[in-house]
């Protein structure tokens, strides 16, 4: 049997699900952690749109992308 072993931000996590006693307040801290991540993933789009990274014709690009996994 593996055994896992969690990093201080894991144990911190399993440490507050003990203050969840309802769905209503597991939806709430899904949201709280989803619009963090969502907060995070703006700013390095904004930091890759003003390093000249991320462009117009990238975005426009991205319509054309078709990167599926090939099935046999």
């Amino acid at each position: 049997m593996n055994r896992t072993v969690f990093n201080e931000a894991q144990l911190e996590m399993l440490d507050m699900m003990s203050f969840i006693n309802s769905p209503e307040t597991l939806s709430e801290l899904k949201q709280v952690i989803s619009d963090y991540f969502a907060k995070e993933a703006q700013t390095e789009i904004d930091r890759l749109w003003e390093t000249g990274e991320l462009t117009e014709a990238k975005v426009e690009s991205f319509r054309h992308l078709h990167e599926r996994t090939p099935y046999k």
